[in-house]
């Protein structure tokens, strides 16, 4: 009974570090691109060190190599658009759009997993977009663009959280994760060159921003993924799942009492904001039920 209470617990604490990875986008003084370049180069780094001290495979066949590719350049473009959203607007505001990802999901799963069409989440999709609707009805030109480019963010996200379902079929999740960040440096590094934006003026860092970046790489990323691969075997994947639901209500939380984003947010805001966190919390009960229910059928 402790040990099961002890990964619901460590779970909530991993959905927390996500949570402020948001609030890090405010925190660090970096231009959304470096920062993704610095923690894609340190999460890889990271997870290089434990494949070499676990002694783990890194083999990856030639024939997953250009998805890994391509789905790697998303995680890239997901996380660029996510933290340059951020500091166009708030925290709470590239966090509330990371949360219309479920609609897109709807959508993709479809196609991608070749599972039936959901009528019900397609609603509940609808119900996102209200929200969204809602959130953004007396916002400047400024917060209207970092709105469009937090639900691009969002696009990229199920896209990548979709096709790494797929990929995982096949290939270890750590393999994925390892080639992914590794291929969004090397893609990254290459953009910057080419842009003639790969400069020591460019990438030089405070004291506080290399800290955080630290924290970013190495504890919100690779720390985070190696231990929720270990909580999923204990509670199982739909029970984590759920649980990471909460991560828009943990960064709101977190953007109220870090960075007093609650001064800069109205009323309008929060109705639209608990339209979303809703609908994507009763989504992710639905989910769970109806896998409890297929599961008791013997349906797998």
């Amino acid at each position: 009974m402790y040990e099961k209470y002890k990964y619901h617990v460590l779970m909530h604490f991993i959905i927390f570090l996500w949570g402020f990875t948001g609030i890090l986008g405010k925190l660090i003084e970096l231009e959304a691109v470096f920062i993704v370049w610095y923690r894609v180069l340190i999460a890889a780094l990271f997870l290089a060190g434990y494949f070499l001290f676990t002694k783990k495979s890194l083999r990856l066949e030639s024939k997953h190599l250009w998805k890994v590719t391509l789905v790697g350049l998303v995680v890239v473009a997901h996380w660029i658009t996510f933290y340059y959203a951020i500091q166009l607007s708030t925290a709470s505001l590239g966090i509330l759009c990371l949360s219309t990802a479920t609609l897109h999901v709807t959508w993709l799963e479809p196609l991608v997993m070749k599972r039936k069409f959901s009528w019900v989440q397609f609603l509940m999709g609808c119900l996102v977009i209200y929200g969204i609707y809602f959130v953004s009805g007396d916002f400047t030109q400024t917060e209207l663009t970092a709105l469009y480019i937090g639900l691009l963010s969002a696009l990229c996200a199920a896209v990548f959280a979709v096709f790494n379902a797929k990929l995982v079929q096949d290939i270890p999740s750590s393999q994925i994760t390892f080639y992914e960040l590794s291929i969004g440096f090397l893609a990254l590094s290459v953009f910057l060159i080419c842009s003639d934006q790969f400069s020591y003026e460019q990438l030089a860092l405070s004291g506080s921003d290399f800290s955080w970046l630290l924290f970013l790489g190495i504890v919100c990323t690779s720390f985070a993924f190696l231990v929720t691969i270990d909580i999923v075997k204990r509670l199982g994947a739909f029970t984590v799942s759920l649980s990471i639901n909460l991560e828009p209500i943990y960064t709101i939380l977190l953007a109220i009492v870090i960075l007093n984003e609650h001064e800069l947010l109205n009323a309008n805001f929060y109705i639209g904001a608990s339209v979303i966190i809703f609908v994507v919390l009763a989504n992710g009960i639905l989910k769970y039920y109806q896998e409890n229910k297929k599961n008791k059928n013997g349906v797998y």
